[in-house]
């Protein structure tokens, strides 16, 4: 097992500190809550709400970037910054924000449709470069604010008014396109487990660089009960796997369920534990380098049934941080050739005279 990183510095000590100590209240706009009701999103508005006073950030130093979505209403709703963008565009938008201004804390939320249909270009390129972001990816696999098509997630005969007999789409898992495109931080977890995806978000503010977070958010409208598995006691005893770092990977009743690696494909399976097998039980490692357990898991879940679904950080790993290394180069730019003539370079040596 690989032993967490050394830490270093954190980026959020660039962020001025809140004068007072904050409440959820002083989190809360003055805005009209405006979801369907009983929408996953009311859920995680108020962990969000609930958790940013544990940063003991400024608001003012706070932001909120959307794309277009049911999910992209959130910066109305925080009384930080924020911006409500253009669709798929919000991880190029606060890649920008981050890298020009490190004493923000900024955060992105978006949703399966926005981030990986039109926007799955500026996502794993955010991802890729490790840009100062914490990303959070509401997933209802079903487009929402245009009335119920199917979405890049929707699962493959998924009946929809965009699909009426079904889809044909194979669909995106995020966590494991988000372990493709290196990302250094990922984790999934569930709107209704508040405990969870408070623990999940102190995680990934803690983090250095990008942080995405899956959150399986439930559309009562358009695909209740999506993820009913996971959240029926009864049976997310079954399906869901809790993954904590440093611990063997064990759930189900009394933990009699286990994940080993099958030496004759080198994949992940679920077994029975047994006294003959329980030294084979896989540990988890959030911190190993190489990203081949993490993928693994991400994979494990039966995409149809979400049996053997884990929930937790997949992978959090130390990388350089984008905006660090760019405020790098141009510490020393300046200190071997000066400030630049924004002028000068605008009118430049490369210029044309156009002649009637």
């Amino acid at each position: 097992m690989t032993e967490a990183p050394a830490q270093t510095p954190t980026l959020l000590s660039l962020v001025p500190k809140a004068e007072a100590k904050q409440s959820m209240k002083d989190f809360k706009s003055d805005q009209e809550v405006r979801w369907c009701p009983g929408c996953g999103d009311y859920a995680v508005l108020a962990a969000v709400q609930g958790f940013m006073p544990e940063l003991g950030l400024a608001k003012e130093n706070i932001v909120f970037v959307s794309g277009i979505g049911c999910s992209s209403r959130f910066p109305y709703y925080m009384n930080t910054y924020g911006m409500h963008s253009i669709h798929g565009r919000a991880p190029a938008i606060a890649t920008g924000l981050a890298s020009s201004r490190r004493d923000l804390s900024v955060w992105v939320v978006t949703g399966d449709g926005d981030a990986l249909s039109i926007g799955g270009n500026h996502l794993i390129h955010a991802l890729r470069r490790n840009v100062n972001l914490k990303i959070l990816l509401f997933n209802n696999r079903i487009y929402g604010l245009t009335k119920g098509q199917y979405s890049p997630t929707s699962e493959v005969g998924k009946l929809t008014k965009s699909s009426p007999m079904g889809s044909l789409d194979a669909p995106f898992n995020p966590v494991s396109l988000a372990i493709g495109a290196e990302a250094s931080f990922v984790a999934r977890t569930v709107d209704s487990d508040r405990k969870h995806l408070t623990e999940v978000l102190r995680a990934a503010a803690d983090h250095q660089g990008t942080a995405l977070v899956e959150i399986y958010q439930n559309c009562n409208i358009f695909n209740d009960g999506a993820f009913e598995v996971l959240k029926d006691q009864e049976q997310a005893q079954e399906a869901v796997i809790r993954l904590t770092h440093g611990q063997p990977i064990r759930f189900g009743a009394d933990n009699a369920k286990g994940v080993v690696r099958d030496p004759a494909t080198g994949d992940l399976r679920v077994v029975a534990v047994t006294p003959a097998n329980e030294a084979d039980i896989l540990v988890h490692d959030a911190h190993t380098t190489s990203p081949t357990n993490a993928f693994a898991l991400s994979r494990l879940a039966d995409p149809d049934t979400l049996h053997h679904t884990p929930i937790g950080v997949f992978r959090s790993v130390e990388r350089a941080v984008y905006d660090t290394q760019m405020a790098d180069q141009l510490d020393t730019a300046v200190e071997q050739h000066g400030k630049g003539d924004l002028t000068a370079l605008l009118a430049g040596t490369d210029n044309w005279t156009v002649v009637g």
